[in-house]
C-alpha cells in the first residue's frame, strides 16, 4: 500500500437506514454527514415541538384560571354589564379551549403511532 493512499471505510448501509442516499451500497462520508445533520434537524423539531405543545398547555391553564377572575374583578368594580357578557361567552371560550388543546395534543399522538 502507498503512503499517500488511505484505506477506505465503509459502512453497512442496512445499519444506518436511508442513509446510502446513491444506493451503491456503501455510506460515503459524505452520505453520513447528510444522513447525521437530517437526525440532528429532526431531533431539533421534536424538541421545538414539545417545547410548544408545553408553552400551549400553560398559555391555555393561565388563561382558564384567569378568566373567572377577570369576571370577578369586573363584578367587583361594579361593572355588571361587563361581567355579565364576559360571562355569557364563558361557555364558548372554554369549550374552545378544551377543543383546541383535545385536537392539537390527539394530532400528536395519531402522528407518534405512524
Amino acid at each position: 500500500m502507498a503512503e499517500d493512499s488511505k484505506p477506505t471505510v465503509t459502512i453497512d448501509a442496512e445499519a444506518i437506514e436511508g442513509a446510502d442516499t446513491n444506493g451503491d451500497g456503501h455510506v460515503s462520508k459524505k452520505e453520513m454527514d447528510m444522513h447525521l445533520e437530517f437526525k440532528r434537524k429532526a431531533l431539533e423539531d421534536a424538541d421545538a415541538q414539545r417545547d410548544a405543545i408545553r408553552k400551549m398547555a400553560w398559555f391555555s391553564l393561565v388563561g382558564l384560571l384567569i378568566y373567572p377572575i377577570g369576571i370577578a374583578i369586573t363584578s367587583g368594580f361594579g361593572m355588571d354589564k361587563a361581567s355579565e357578557l364576559i360571562a355569557d361567552i364563558a361557555p364558548t371560550y372554554f369549550a374552545s379551549i378544551a377543543v383546541l388543546v383535545s385536537a392539537f395534543f390527539g394530532a400528536d399522538a395519531i402522528a407518534k403511532k405512524k
